[in-house]
């Protein structure tokens, strides 16, 4: 169906629920000039003082933003400023600037801007969505101490009339953070994913925000009347009054369905037949432990950490992991937390480690691969996790492991750790929970061999899909191979889930799979034991698990296994879908 005459419409990535009517207001973000100066000798001490002066001046301004936003959003959302503070304490960081501008003689701006430069490209080149975006908080905060160094002040987004919409190539954080219920209806960026904490940030304010719009600054003016729909992603230019009629209804009806899932945080993920399945949420800082308890999650069943690692000179040492892995077993118990060992390669570049650039890193030296190369930085990290876990309910599991002689090898290095805890007369749990990540098709296939090792299988979908069918998931050309509805797909993973079962051990999806509610009939009928998804995702799964029934979603796993084509899988999935909860949609 065309939209109506002087309508445009534009198609983007929803990132925070709402609707919202407005003015476009432009927002570009100014890249300060920075100057290039040699000092004298007799300068540099001053130097030195005046680049720890911006640092504190950064620091009193984004504890400022962090209180307003507490205000506004609550403590746990205010909380993402956490990690632009670590920033400025980072020694590493702080240390190498000190010295570039000693050894350098060159003023603080200059050497400062090349640093953080590095860290940036950095973390722009890991293949991980989440982990790319800190390379904004990290622009953001960066940003902030050069304006301080140069003795100006930044933008502001607050003070304008409740009706307008922000559009921009991009937003940071304490951009987000100025943002306001009272003045700033929604956002557009051209840039940004679902896992930004821009993203996250304007799910926590209330604020409609939409992403990935590529070219729509040039494409909209200041003025413009539009409409966006922070569900489906689309932007209405001019938007008809058939259309705002339309999206006026569509507001009332979300409203109350927001009002209901609210209602559900208490109760358990149980199919109208009575069958419970876990569901966790999936993090990757600490300042994301509150999320997990708002959004009536059972725990944490994907806890990353590799964010450990990056922007760093050298790697944690185990009373700094020990510490953190600690925070998050107290704040989570009794639940459990599930924490993935060091799961990063020759696509996650990071300073602090011995990487080898290689062709092809998604077949590299990565995961598992590099911790059993390097043993004594993998033994480190377990035993800060095993001393951790007494604290709490701390389950462990190893990624990308493709066979059992490879996790025989991981079981031997986790028992030397306990080995020279022991010696150390360090306390630690002897008995923790050990699991795999099933995201190689070898371990698929072996899945009845691995499943006597271990006490739990976590399927990671992404890179599963990926290797299965040999499509690069990043690869916008063969998209259309990564896709959850092919036979393969649905064989594979009933596969692993009967080794599973035959073992008696359960089996959870940690993959963005888990969150797709599309998808979530398929796998209850598969017989998944537990689901782990984003903590915004967990109240929308937990209504699709409470408005199905096992019988029906394992009659769709039964044609999916008798020959079916991938087509007619999506349809009979989200067929029932779209029957049981088609308000979620």
């Amino acid at each position: 169906m065309l939209p109506p005459a002087g309508e445009r419409v534009f198609q983007g990535m929803a990132v925070a629920p709402g609707i919202a009517e407005g003015k476009v207001l432009i927002h570009f973000q100014e890249d300060e000039v920075v100057p290039f100066r040699d000092l004298s000798d007799a300068d540099l001490d001053a130097e030195v003082t005046r680049f720890e002066g911006a640092l504190l001046a950064t620091r009193r301004e984004l504890l400022e933003l962090q209180e307003r936003l507490s205000s506004s959003a609550g403590a746990g959302d205010a909380s993402i400023f956490d990690a632009h503070l670590l920033v400025l304490e980072d020694p590493s960081l702080i240390d190498e600037v000190n010295k570039g501008i000693r050894l350098k003689k060159n003023n603080a701006e200059f050497v400062f801007q090349s640093v953080v430069h590095r860290f940036i490209k950095t973390l722009s080149a890991i293949d991980d969505a989440y982990l790319r975006e800190r390379a904004i908080d990290l622009e953001d905060v960066a940003r902030r101490v050069i304006r301080h160094l140069l003795g100006k002040t930044g933008q502001r987004l607050s003070g304008h009339d409740r009706n307008h919409i922000i559009v921009a190539d991009e937003l940071t954080p304490s951009d987000t953070a100025t943002l306001n219920k009272d003045n700033v209806a929604g956002f557009i960026t051209e840039k940004g994913s679902k896992t930004s904490h821009t993203a996250i940030m304007a799910r926590a304010l209330g604020i409609p925000a939409i992403v990935g719009l590529e070219g729509i600054c040039d494409k909209l003016e200041n003025g413009d009347i539009i409409l966006i729909d922070g569900y489906s992603g689309r932007v209405f230019l001019n938007p008809s009054p058939e259309t705002l009629a339309g999206y006026q209804q569509l507001a009332e009806e979300k409203e109350h369905i927001e009002e209901s899932l609210e209602t559900l945080r208490e109760s358990d993920s149980v199919t109208l037949d009575g069958r419970h399945i876990i569901l966790s949420a999936n993090i990757e800082l600490p300042e994301e432990l509150d999320d997990v308890a708002s959004c009536g999650a059972e725990g944490i069943g994907l806890y990353r950490t590799e964010f450990l690692y990056f922007n760093r000179a050298t790697p944690p040492d185990e009373n700094e992991q020990y510490a953190i892995y600690r925070q998050v077993a107290e704040r989570i118990a009794p639940q459990s937390v599930i924490i993935r060992t060091l799961d990063i390669g020759g696509d996650k570049p990071t300073e602090c480690l011995d990487l080898v650039e290689e062709e092809n890193p998604f077949l590299g030296c990565r995961a598992i691969r590099f911790c059993l190369r390097h043993p004594e930085i993998f033994k480190t990290q377990l035993r800060a996790i095993l001393r951790a876990a007494v604290h709490g309910n701390l389950r462990l599991m190893f990624p990308m492991i493709s066979g059992r002689e490879e996790l025989l090898h991981a079981k031997a290095l986790l028992d030397e750790a306990m080995d020279e805890l022991r010696v150390r007369g360090e306390a630690f749990q002897v008995d923790i929970e050990l699991g795999i990540m099933i995201e190689v098709p070898s371990a698929a296939i072996i899945a009845d061999l691995l499943a006597k090792e271990v006490k739990f299988f976590s399927i990671g979908t992404n890179d599963l899909l990926q290797y299965l069918m040999a499509a690069d998931r990043g690869n916008e050309r063969i998209a259309h191979l990564h896709d959850p509805a092919h036979p393969a797909v649905t064989r594979t993973l009933k596969t692993i889930v009967d080794a599973a079962h035959a073992a008696g051990i359960w089996v959870g999806v940690c993959g963005e799979l888990a969150g797709d509610i599309e998808f979530t009939p398929l796998l209850v009928g598969l017989g998944i034991d537990e689901l782990s998804a984003s903590a915004a995702l967990v109240p929308r799964v937990k209504k699709a698990i409470r408005s199905l029934d096992v019988a029906a979603c394992e009659a769709i796993v039964n044609h999916a296994l008798s020959g079916e084509r991938a087509v007619e899988i999506y349809a009979r999935t989200t067929g029932l879908a779209r029957t049981r909860y088609g308000d979620l949609f």
